[in-house]
């Protein structure tokens, strides 16, 4: 039996990866989140990842505010969980020999390239986010040579458990679509999404079939979209007729933080996962009190 320890344990896709490998008999899963350690502090990490000898580690880990972290402080914070805890977390793993898993984002890229971005791309944030997600990657590399370094894009799932989490993009239009009569939606961000629950899958495939460590880019397929063209599909499949979407640009919505205008991840490694409407259909049917409350 291998013992898994999964930090971010109650985040948006933490709780899938405890699910996906406690259904196997063959792992022992261990999940921790903000309160069991700090992934910011080398001493923590090391007193505990060291002293429980995981075979196994994912850091399901990350600090998402988007656009405070364009401030000093978030930048900080930014650095700290996004940037160096991967290299805390990956020194950890190389001296107990365990195998490492972390995700990283589509935002490491500057989103110029209409064609997307395979696993060999070079990366280029534009955006202090983008350059904290970088910092793990480079940290993690710099660790480790046992890693899975995951990159998605915009995912979405059950909603978390943790009253600090993110909300997907979906959640929140479902929430607006409760209240308001008309929402306005960016026209802009060219790329695909990832589904929580398919992701933890393939996290698990990866580490079962004993694949190649490096960089992978795990998102679901289907014709990218913008936010806008997310939005109608979501109320197309949802039923919900009554909620005008208004397609409006960039400026209409300012933000501190720069976002990729193209950031598709070309996946050249892995088999494809299912289209991402497919997978938003599944979402839509699990989250059934809730797709009720909305639909129109």
């Amino acid at each position: 039996m291998k013992k898994v320890l999964i930090i971010g344990a109650k985040g948006l896709l933490g709780p899938e990866l405890v699910r996906v490998f406690k259904r196997d008999e063959m792992y022992d899963v261990t999940g921790w989140d903000v309160d069991d350690i700090d992934i910011g502090d080398k001493n923590s990490v090391n007193e505990k990842v060291i002293g429980l000898e995981p075979d196994i580690i994912i850091n399901a880990a990350a600090y998402n505010a988007v656009d405070k972290a364009e401030e000093p402080e978030g930048f900080e914070i930014a650095k700290r969980i996004n940037g160096m805890a991967p290299g805390y977390l990956a020194d950890a793993a190389s001296k107990i020999r365990a195998i490492i898993v972390h995700y990283s984002t589509d935002y490491v890229f500057d989103g110029n390239s209409p064609d997307g971005y395979d696993e060999l791309s070079s990366p280029n944030p534009i955006s202090k986010y983008g350059e904290s997600k970088y910092m793990g990657e480079m940290e993690l590399q710099r660790h480790s040579e046992k890693y899975y370094l995951i990159r998605l894009q915009k995912m979405f799932g059950k909603p978390s458990n943790n009253p600090n989490a993110k909300k997907s993009f979906f959640e929140t239009m479902l929430n607006l679509a409760k209240k308001q009569d008309a929402i306005k939606v960016v026209d802009d961000e060219l790329s695909n999404f990832t589904y929580a629950p398919d992701l933890a899958g393939r996290t698990k495939y990866l580490i079962d079939k004993a694949l190649p460590f490096g960089i992978y880019h795990i998102t679901n397929e289907g014709m990218p979209v913008t936010w806008y063209g997310a939005a109608k599909i979501l109320f197309e499949l949802a039923g919900i007729k009554n909620v005008k979407l208004i397609p409006v640009s960039p400026d209409e919505f300012p933000r501190p933080a720069k976002r990729p205008k193209y950031s598709i991840l070309i996946n050249t490694k892995l088999e494809p996962l299912r289209s991402w409407p497919y997978a938003l259909e599944e979402f839509l049917h699990n989250q059934q009190e809730f797709f009720n409350a909305v639909s129109k």
